[in-house]
């Protein structure tokens, strides 16, 4: 039997031939722009990936964030290898995952680089603490999944990254910021929900 970590590298490596194999019939159709308008359309969580080592810290804004295995917990990002919070990931092989709160856009805003400020700044204001991995996690945040970086499969400019998750934490208030056709929302859980 593959271990549990063997079984989340065969489903990233399961995906990648789907990215690697030649469709000779199947002519691309699709425009950047036509892919972004629809792809607006696709609900999304509003997530602070975060790195750090030695003092730096380095996060971004990402909503491609999604589970691979319960069994043991894995998750994959993708991250623009453009990115210093890429090279930190690779760097130090951890990353934690910060689920916003509903009341979190200008947070988001801000590690999503739409205020200009950049690096160390974008933590100001907020309690950051580490976990196991030791990447920086938002106190408040509606959940937090510290991971170490298990593998990766560069597609275009971006790389899957996978994490196995080390610790997972979940606030109180559970209502998640969204985010969908350029503007933020928010879920309630279904016993918050009134109508």
């Amino acid at each position: 039997m593959a271990s549990p970590d063997a079984s989340a590298v065969a489903a990233v490596t399961s995906v990648a031939a789907l990215f690697t194999a030649e469709r000779p019939n199947a002519p691309l159709t699709a425009t950047p722009d036509d892919f972004i308008d629809a792809m607006r359309l696709l609900p999304a969580g509003v997530t602070i990936v975060t790195a750090g080592s030695r003092g730096r810290r380095c996060g971004f804004t990402a909503t491609a964030v999604c589970s691979v295995a319960a069994e043991p917990p894995h998750l994959l990002v993708c991250a623009n290898r453009a990115m210093q919070t890429h090279e930190l990931i690779e760097a130090t092989g951890h990353f934690a995952v910060n689920l916003l709160h509903a009341g979190d856009a200008a947070l988001a805003d801000r590690f999503g680089g739409r205020t200009g400020i950049e690096g160390e700044e974008r933590f100001f204001g907020r309690r950051w603490t580490t976990f196991v991995s030791g990447a920086p996690v938002l106190t408040d945040a509606c959940a937090v999944f510290d991971c170490v970086l298990v593998e990766r499969l560069a597609v275009a400019t971006h790389d899957v990254m996978v994490g196995r998750v080390l610790e997972v934490r979940r606030s109180g208030d559970q209502t998640a910021l969204v985010y969908v056709d350029r503007d933020y929302g928010r879920v309630m859980p279904p016993g918050d929900r009134s109508g």
